[in-house]
């Protein structure tokens, strides 16, 4: 991991509920709902050359996600958009910058889980920072976590919610392996996703084809393969690739897929919008392909560099 303090953002500005403040001026309140039970939903959006590529997807996820847990209220894009660009002003931000979202259901009367113990509606935090790409461009490599991703009738990971205690545990596993990161299963056992990012495999055309049937794959050379969405969040930086995939020609299946499968791929790699794609070279000890980064994995780095650098919607 290559994520370190930024001397850049030793004086950050940060917007709380539209309050401009330093870094270590500014607060939430101890009634606001995030605080007392992580009652919140969020999105990372990444600037550059003054754009946030796929703005107007994250901020439909935020809202899809705040309907969900029943927010009273939810500000329009607008306002919220407004609110991300006062925030670059501030910092005199054009590019390089991570942007993370927060918004809470609000602050409460009184301490408790009731929501309607809430009576001033959701806070909104814009917190911008310096940040580049966090993963190790040569490759990442991975263990697999004893942490269990959330089933969708237990929490599901179609709110992008606040409650990160399942990653965190995860990384704190992965932290104590020497590993980069950790690898998740739902509770079948099948990939989830890892503690911060989507999978993708890439598996070569004469391997069992993604539906389990033997014999070669009816995609081509290779396939690019991804788990499904069940137990983990609809990534935005994922269907961005898989939409990259097929423009290119490269075929993709989504499906069910165990360790000794992402074992033998000839590549893999992980997706977010932290930390862009990164290429991962060994899972549980494990060589993935060669050890370095892979072919496909290259072609569609270099198309999703090209396509965030060039487009999105414009703050600054």
């Amino acid at each position: 991991m290559l994520q370190k303090f930024d001397e850049r953002n030793r004086d950050l500005i940060v917007n709380v509920g539209g309050r401009l403040s330093h870094r270590d001026e500014a607060g939430v309140s101890p009634f606001d709902s995030v605080v007392q039970g992580g009652d919140a939903v969020w999105e990372g959006l990444r600037l550059t050359n003054g754009r946030i590529f796929a703005l107007e997807e994250h901020l439909a996820r935020l809202r899809r996600s705040a309907h969900a847990l029943g927010f009273a209220s939810v500000p329009t894009d607008e306002s919220v958009i407004a609110e991300i660009r006062r925030t670059l002003a501030a910092n005199s931000m054009v590019t390089g910058v991570h942007i993370r979202l927060t918004l809470t259901r609000g602050v409460k009367a009184t301490s408790g889980m009731d929501p309607r113990l809430n009576v001033s509606g959701p806070t909104l935090i814009v917190l911008a920072e310096f940040k580049d790409p966090v993963y190790d461009r040569s490759g990442i490599r991975l263990i697999t976590s004893s942490v269990r991703r959330h089933a969708p009738d237990s929490l599901d990971p179609k709110i992008h919610h606040n409650n990160l205690l399942t990653s965190i545990l995860a990384k704190i596993e992965a932290n104590v392996a020497g590993a980069d990161d950790a690898v998740m299963l739902d509770n079948r056992g099948f990939i989830a996703e890892t503690n911060a990012t989507h999978l993708f495999m890439v598996f070569p055309g004469d391997v069992h084809d993604p539906s389990g049937s033997p014999g070669r794959a009816p995609f081509g050379d290779v396939t690019l393969a991804t788990p499904t969405t069940v137990a983990c969040p609809e990534g935005i930086t994922r269907a961005t690739v898989l939409r990259l995939a097929a423009a290119a020609g490269i075929p993709s299946a989504e499906g069910d897929y165990t360790l000794p499968q992402l074992y033998n791929a000839s590549e893999a790699f992980v997706t977010g919008t932290m930390g862009g794609l990164a290429p991962v070279v060994s899972v549980d000890g494990r060589s993935i392909g060669d050890g370095s980064i892979g072919p496909v994995t290259k072609q569609l780095t270099e198309l999703y560099a090209n396509l965030t650098a060039t487009t999105g919607t414009q703050v600054a």
